[in-house]
Protein backbone atom coordinates (compact mmCIF):
# COMPACT_ATOMS: atom_id res chain seq x y z
CA UNK A 1 0.00 0.00 0.00
CA UNK A 2 1.09 3.58 -0.62
CA UNK A 3 -0.64 4.70 2.59
CA UNK A 4 0.75 3.55 5.91
CA UNK A 5 -1.55 1.56 8.20
CA UNK A 6 -3.92 3.74 10.15
CA UNK A 7 -2.86 4.36 13.74
CA UNK A 8 0.09 1.98 13.56
CA UNK A 9 3.10 2.69 15.77
CA UNK A 10 6.40 1.39 14.38
CA UNK A 11 7.51 0.66 17.94
CA UNK A 12 4.96 -2.18 17.91
CA UNK A 13 6.65 -3.55 14.82
CA UNK A 14 10.09 -3.34 16.40
CA UNK A 15 8.84 -5.25 19.44
CA UNK A 16 7.18 -7.90 17.27
CA UNK A 17 10.43 -8.44 15.37
CA UNK A 18 12.12 -9.42 18.60
CA UNK A 19 10.14 -12.68 18.37
CA UNK A 20 12.42 -13.56 15.44
CA UNK A 21 15.50 -12.39 17.32
CA UNK A 22 15.67 -9.31 15.09
CA UNK A 23 16.90 -6.20 16.80
CA UNK A 24 16.18 -3.87 13.93
CA UNK A 25 18.55 -0.95 13.51
CA UNK A 26 16.41 0.48 10.70
CA UNK A 27 12.84 0.08 9.49
CA UNK A 28 12.06 1.49 6.05
CA UNK A 29 8.47 1.60 4.80
CA UNK A 30 8.08 -0.04 1.38
CA UNK A 31 5.06 1.37 -0.52
CA UNK A 32 4.45 -1.73 -2.63
CA UNK A 33 1.52 -4.05 -3.23
CA UNK A 34 -2.13 -3.44 -2.46
CA UNK A 35 -3.79 -4.80 0.66
CA UNK A 36 -0.99 -5.34 3.19
CA UNK A 37 1.74 -3.01 4.44
CA UNK A 38 5.44 -3.69 4.07
CA UNK A 39 8.76 -2.67 5.59
CA UNK A 40 12.39 -3.54 5.03
CA UNK A 41 14.17 -4.30 8.28
CA UNK A 42 17.92 -4.31 8.79
CA UNK A 43 19.92 -5.61 11.72
CA UNK A 44 23.32 -4.65 13.16
CA UNK A 45 25.04 -7.66 11.61
CA UNK A 46 23.85 -6.84 8.08
CA UNK A 47 20.70 -8.97 8.24
CA UNK A 48 17.99 -7.89 5.82
CA UNK A 49 14.32 -8.92 5.96
CA UNK A 50 11.06 -8.14 4.20
CA UNK A 51 8.32 -7.58 6.76
CA UNK A 52 4.56 -7.70 6.16
CA UNK A 53 2.00 -6.09 8.46
CA UNK A 54 -1.58 -7.28 7.90
CA UNK A 55 -4.84 -5.88 9.21
CA UNK A 56 -5.79 -8.86 11.36
CA UNK A 57 -9.25 -7.46 11.98
CA UNK A 58 -9.98 -7.61 8.25
CA UNK A 59 -8.20 -10.89 7.44
CA UNK A 60 -8.61 -12.79 10.70
CA UNK A 61 -5.60 -13.98 12.67
CA UNK A 62 -6.51 -17.68 12.56
CA UNK A 63 -6.91 -17.72 8.78
CA UNK A 64 -3.75 -15.70 8.23
CA UNK A 65 -1.75 -17.98 10.51
CA UNK A 66 -3.06 -21.10 8.75
CA UNK A 67 -2.10 -19.66 5.36
CA UNK A 68 1.40 -18.70 6.48
CA UNK A 69 1.91 -22.11 8.10
CA UNK A 70 0.82 -23.76 4.86
CA UNK A 71 3.28 -21.65 2.86
CA UNK A 72 6.10 -22.54 5.24
CA UNK A 73 5.29 -26.23 4.83
CA UNK A 74 5.15 -25.94 1.03
CA UNK A 75 8.53 -24.20 0.96
CA UNK A 76 10.11 -27.32 2.42
CA UNK A 77 9.24 -29.12 -0.84
CA UNK A 78 8.92 -26.39 -3.48
CA UNK A 79 11.85 -24.07 -4.04
CA UNK A 80 9.78 -21.35 -5.74
CA UNK A 81 7.73 -20.62 -2.59
CA UNK A 82 8.87 -17.50 -0.73
CA UNK A 83 7.55 -18.41 2.71
CA UNK A 84 7.57 -16.67 6.08
CA UNK A 85 10.29 -17.40 8.58
CA UNK A 86 9.29 -18.98 11.87
CA UNK A 87 9.73 -17.00 15.07
CA UNK A 88 11.51 -18.48 18.09
CA UNK A 89 8.38 -20.32 19.24
CA UNK A 90 7.58 -21.61 15.73
CA UNK A 91 4.91 -19.03 14.87
CA UNK A 92 4.75 -17.57 11.37
CA UNK A 93 2.47 -14.71 12.49
CA UNK A 94 2.98 -12.53 15.57
CA UNK A 95 0.55 -9.85 16.84
CA UNK A 96 1.54 -6.19 16.79
CA UNK A 97 -0.99 -4.49 19.03
CA UNK A 98 -4.70 -5.33 18.95
CA UNK A 99 -5.32 -4.77 15.24
CA UNK A 100 -2.26 -5.81 13.25
CA UNK A 101 -0.16 -8.95 12.72
CA UNK A 102 3.41 -9.36 11.49
CA UNK A 103 5.13 -11.92 9.27
CA UNK A 104 8.82 -11.89 8.38
CA UNK A 105 10.32 -13.10 5.10
CA UNK A 106 13.86 -13.47 3.84
CA UNK A 107 14.81 -10.51 1.67
CA UNK A 108 15.18 -11.80 -1.88
CA UNK A 109 17.17 -9.67 -4.31
CA UNK A 110 15.06 -9.72 -7.45
CA UNK A 111 12.67 -7.79 -9.68
CA UNK A 112 9.03 -7.65 -8.64
CA UNK A 113 6.23 -7.57 -11.17
CA UNK A 114 3.19 -5.30 -11.16
CA UNK A 115 -0.49 -6.19 -11.10
CA UNK A 116 -1.91 -5.81 -14.59
CA UNK A 117 1.49 -6.25 -16.26
CA UNK A 118 1.44 -8.42 -19.37
CA UNK A 119 3.68 -11.45 -19.37
CA UNK A 120 5.46 -12.61 -22.49
CA UNK A 121 4.58 -16.00 -23.92
CA UNK A 122 7.79 -17.47 -22.52
CA UNK A 123 7.11 -15.99 -19.09
CA UNK A 124 3.56 -17.36 -19.10
CA UNK A 125 4.97 -20.78 -19.98
CA UNK A 126 7.36 -20.60 -17.02
CA UNK A 127 4.58 -19.60 -14.62
CA UNK A 128 2.24 -22.30 -15.96
CA UNK A 129 4.94 -24.92 -15.34
CA UNK A 130 5.42 -23.53 -11.84
CA UNK A 131 1.67 -23.74 -11.16
CA UNK A 132 1.53 -27.31 -12.45
CA UNK A 133 4.20 -28.18 -9.88
CA UNK A 134 2.26 -26.46 -7.11
CA UNK A 135 -0.99 -28.17 -8.07
CA UNK A 136 0.74 -31.56 -7.97
CA UNK A 137 2.02 -31.00 -4.42
CA UNK A 138 0.70 -32.96 -1.46
CA UNK A 139 -1.53 -30.55 0.51
CA UNK A 140 0.10 -29.44 3.77
CA UNK A 141 -1.88 -30.14 6.93
CA UNK A 142 -2.96 -26.56 7.73
CA UNK A 143 -4.18 -25.62 4.24
CA UNK A 144 -7.75 -24.34 4.06
CA UNK A 145 -10.47 -25.23 1.56
CA UNK A 146 -11.33 -22.24 -0.65
CA UNK A 147 -14.88 -22.74 -1.93
CA UNK A 148 -15.99 -20.94 -5.06
CA UNK A 149 -17.98 -18.18 -3.39
CA UNK A 150 -18.05 -14.41 -3.13
CA UNK A 151 -16.40 -13.27 0.07
CA UNK A 152 -17.90 -9.80 -0.33
CA UNK A 153 -21.37 -10.76 -1.45
CA UNK A 154 -23.13 -9.27 1.57
CA UNK A 155 -21.27 -5.98 1.21
CA UNK A 156 -22.10 -5.75 -2.50
CA UNK A 157 -25.78 -6.53 -2.09
CA UNK A 158 -26.04 -4.03 0.78
CA UNK A 159 -24.36 -1.33 -1.31
CA UNK A 160 -26.75 -1.95 -4.20
CA UNK A 161 -29.69 -1.42 -1.83
CA UNK A 162 -28.29 1.70 -0.17
CA UNK A 163 -29.74 4.71 -2.00
CA UNK A 164 -27.78 7.04 0.21
CA UNK A 165 -26.55 9.54 0.81
CA UNK A 166 -23.09 8.04 1.26
CA UNK A 167 -20.99 10.38 3.35
CA UNK A 168 -17.74 8.47 3.97
CA UNK A 169 -15.45 10.71 1.93
CA UNK A 170 -14.71 12.19 -1.50
CA UNK A 171 -15.48 9.02 -3.45
CA UNK A 172 -18.62 8.08 -1.53
CA UNK A 173 -21.26 9.76 -3.68
CA UNK A 174 -19.51 9.02 -7.01
CA UNK A 175 -19.32 5.35 -5.98
CA UNK A 176 -22.98 5.29 -5.01
CA UNK A 177 -24.02 6.85 -8.32
CA UNK A 178 -21.85 4.43 -10.28
CA UNK A 179 -23.16 1.32 -8.52
CA UNK A 180 -26.82 2.27 -8.35
CA UNK A 181 -26.76 3.33 -11.99
CA UNK A 182 -25.56 -0.18 -12.93
CA UNK A 183 -27.40 -2.09 -10.20
CA UNK A 184 -29.59 -4.17 -12.51
CA UNK A 185 -26.62 -5.29 -14.60
CA UNK A 186 -24.53 -6.10 -11.52
CA UNK A 187 -27.36 -8.17 -10.01
CA UNK A 188 -27.61 -10.05 -13.30
CA UNK A 189 -23.87 -10.88 -13.07
CA UNK A 190 -24.40 -12.08 -9.49
CA UNK A 191 -27.14 -14.42 -10.74
CA UNK A 192 -24.83 -15.62 -13.53
CA UNK A 193 -22.16 -16.42 -10.95
CA UNK A 194 -24.64 -18.37 -8.81
CA UNK A 195 -25.72 -20.50 -11.75
CA UNK A 196 -22.14 -21.36 -12.63
CA UNK A 197 -20.95 -21.99 -9.06
CA UNK A 198 -23.78 -24.45 -8.52
CA UNK A 199 -22.39 -26.72 -11.24
CA UNK A 200 -18.75 -26.89 -10.06
CA UNK A 201 -17.54 -30.35 -9.03
CA UNK A 202 -13.80 -30.22 -9.74
CA UNK A 203 -11.12 -32.10 -7.79
CA UNK A 204 -9.30 -29.57 -5.57
CA UNK A 205 -5.54 -29.08 -5.53
CA UNK A 206 -3.21 -26.73 -3.67
CA UNK A 207 -3.64 -23.28 -5.23
CA UNK A 208 -1.93 -19.96 -4.59
CA UNK A 209 -5.06 -17.90 -5.26
CA UNK A 210 -3.47 -14.79 -6.75
CA UNK A 211 -0.51 -15.73 -9.01
CA UNK A 212 -0.67 -12.48 -11.00
CA UNK A 213 2.53 -10.60 -11.96
CA UNK A 214 2.36 -8.51 -8.77
CA UNK A 215 3.02 -11.68 -6.79
CA UNK A 216 5.84 -12.89 -9.01
CA UNK A 217 9.45 -12.15 -8.19
CA UNK A 218 12.09 -12.70 -10.85
CA UNK A 219 15.30 -13.76 -9.16
CA UNK A 220 18.35 -15.60 -10.46
CA UNK A 221 16.74 -16.14 -13.84
CA UNK A 222 13.51 -17.73 -12.60
CA UNK A 223 10.16 -16.86 -11.05
CA UNK A 224 9.33 -17.12 -7.35
CA UNK A 225 5.83 -16.84 -5.88
CA UNK A 226 5.21 -14.46 -2.99
CA UNK A 227 2.19 -13.38 -0.93
CA UNK A 228 0.63 -16.67 0.17
CA UNK A 229 -2.23 -15.44 2.37
CA UNK A 230 -4.76 -16.73 -0.18
CA UNK A 231 -3.31 -20.28 -0.44
CA UNK A 232 -5.94 -23.02 -0.32
CA UNK A 233 -7.52 -26.11 -1.81
CA UNK A 234 -9.55 -25.32 -4.93
CA UNK A 235 -9.80 -26.27 -8.61
CA UNK A 236 -6.65 -25.43 -10.62
CA UNK A 237 -8.65 -22.85 -12.57
CA UNK A 238 -8.55 -20.62 -9.46
CA UNK A 239 -4.93 -19.89 -10.41
CA UNK A 240 -4.91 -20.47 -14.14
CA UNK A 241 -7.38 -17.77 -15.18
CA UNK A 242 -4.85 -15.15 -14.02
CA UNK A 243 -2.08 -16.54 -16.23
CA UNK A 244 -3.37 -18.42 -19.28
CA UNK A 245 -4.25 -16.28 -22.29
CA UNK A 246 -5.19 -18.77 -24.96
CA UNK A 247 -5.40 -22.37 -26.14
CA UNK A 248 -1.62 -22.73 -26.27
CA UNK A 249 -1.25 -21.87 -22.58
CA UNK A 250 -4.07 -24.25 -21.63
CA UNK A 251 -2.51 -27.03 -23.71
CA UNK A 252 0.82 -26.50 -21.97
CA UNK A 253 -0.82 -26.84 -18.57
CA UNK A 254 -2.73 -29.95 -19.67
CA UNK A 255 0.52 -31.57 -20.79
CA UNK A 256 2.35 -30.64 -17.59
CA UNK A 257 -0.46 -31.49 -15.16
CA UNK A 258 -2.27 -34.29 -16.99
CA UNK A 259 -5.55 -32.44 -16.72
CA UNK A 260 -7.24 -30.16 -19.26
CA UNK A 261 -8.51 -26.88 -17.74
CA UNK A 262 -12.21 -26.05 -18.03
CA UNK A 263 -12.64 -22.77 -19.98
CA UNK A 264 -16.06 -22.13 -18.40
CA UNK A 265 -14.58 -22.48 -14.92
CA UNK A 266 -11.76 -20.10 -15.84
CA UNK A 267 -14.33 -17.47 -16.77
CA UNK A 268 -16.29 -18.14 -13.58
CA UNK A 269 -13.21 -17.45 -11.46
CA UNK A 270 -12.62 -14.26 -13.46
CA UNK A 271 -16.18 -13.18 -12.69
CA UNK A 272 -15.75 -14.00 -9.00
CA UNK A 273 -12.61 -11.86 -8.81
CA UNK A 274 -14.33 -8.89 -10.44
CA UNK A 275 -17.44 -9.07 -8.27
CA UNK A 276 -15.35 -9.34 -5.10
CA UNK A 277 -13.30 -6.33 -6.19
CA UNK A 278 -16.48 -4.27 -6.64
CA UNK A 279 -17.71 -5.41 -3.22
CA UNK A 280 -14.43 -4.47 -1.52
CA UNK A 281 -14.27 -1.02 -3.09
CA UNK A 282 -17.96 -0.38 -2.37
CA UNK A 283 -17.44 -1.15 1.32
CA UNK A 284 -14.34 1.06 1.34
CA UNK A 285 -16.13 4.06 -0.16
CA UNK A 286 -19.21 3.69 1.99
CA UNK A 287 -16.96 4.02 5.04
CA UNK A 288 -14.66 6.83 6.19
CA UNK A 289 -11.91 7.55 3.65
CA UNK A 290 -9.86 10.40 2.25
CA UNK A 291 -8.29 11.24 -1.08
CA UNK A 292 -4.99 9.35 -1.03
CA UNK A 293 -2.87 7.48 -3.59
CA UNK A 294 -4.53 4.21 -2.51
CA UNK A 295 -8.10 5.50 -2.77
CA UNK A 296 -7.29 6.99 -6.18
CA UNK A 297 -6.17 3.53 -7.35
CA UNK A 298 -9.27 1.96 -5.79
CA UNK A 299 -11.60 4.44 -7.51
CA UNK A 300 -10.01 3.89 -10.91
CA UNK A 301 -10.26 0.12 -10.37
CA UNK A 302 -13.90 0.35 -9.32
CA UNK A 303 -14.81 2.40 -12.40
CA UNK A 304 -12.96 0.05 -14.72
CA UNK A 305 -14.29 -3.15 -13.19
CA UNK A 306 -17.92 -2.01 -13.09
CA UNK A 307 -17.61 -0.86 -16.69
CA UNK A 308 -16.21 -4.25 -17.75
CA UNK A 309 -18.87 -6.19 -15.86
CA UNK A 310 -21.80 -4.21 -17.22
CA UNK A 311 -20.73 -3.40 -20.80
Amino acid sequence: MEDRPEGFDERLLARALESWGIGATSLTYAPVGFGDYHWEARGPDGGHWFVTVSDAGRKGVAGLRAAMDAAAALAERLDFVVAPLRAAGGATVVPAGDRYAVSVFPFVDGTAGRFGEELTASDRAAVIDLLAGLHAAEPPAPVAVRPLELSGRGALEEALRDTGPWRGGPYAEPARDLLLGRAAALLARLAEFDRGAGRVAARPVVTHGEPHPGNLLRARGRFLLVDWDTVGLAPPERDLWLVAEGPGDLARYAEAAGRAPDPALLELYRLRWQLDDVAEYAAWFRGPHGRTPDTEVAWASLEGTVGHLTS
